[in-house]
């Protein structure tokens, strides 16, 4: 059994295949530990897993691209959350009431003309 499936946070984009297997996850093409240097990043894609109590009973193979790395662990955190609810409907209770299930859409505001950034404006002379 294989499930395919999409993540996106911000500009990341992560697309997994989630196997039945002891609980690897290789990002990249690298070890977990290897690509996340931050144990907070590691912490947060394997939220899903830890409250679902699957952490050894699936191999996910993650390709990330975009964004910085809290952003790609977000992502890979939304797709292995859809991945788990493709494989057993019955955890969507579980992780909706954490908040997993819907999509962090919040992205970077454009820059508007005549401004210096998407907010800010320059200083106002009177003379």
């Amino acid at each position: 059994m294989r499930l395919f499936t999409t993540g996106k946070r911000k500009s990341s984009i992560a697309r997994i295949i989630m196997t039945k297997g002891k609980g690897n996850i290789e990002v990249n093409g690298k070890k977990l530990t290897d690509y996340f240097t931050r144990g907070t990043s590691i912490l947060i894609l394997r939220q899903p897993l830890v409250l679902t109590n699957h952490e050894t009973s699936f191999d996910i193979r993650v390709n990330v691209q975009g964004g910085g790395l809290t952003g790609q662990a977000d992502a890979i955190k939304h797709a292995i959350t859809k991945a788990l609810l493709e494989f057993d409907k019955e955890l969507r209770p579980t992780l909706k009431e954490a908040g997993f299930v819907t999509r962090d859409a919040r992205i970077k505001e454009r820059k508007k003309p005549g401004q210096p950034k998407a907010r800010k404006k320059f200083q106002f002379s009177k003379r």
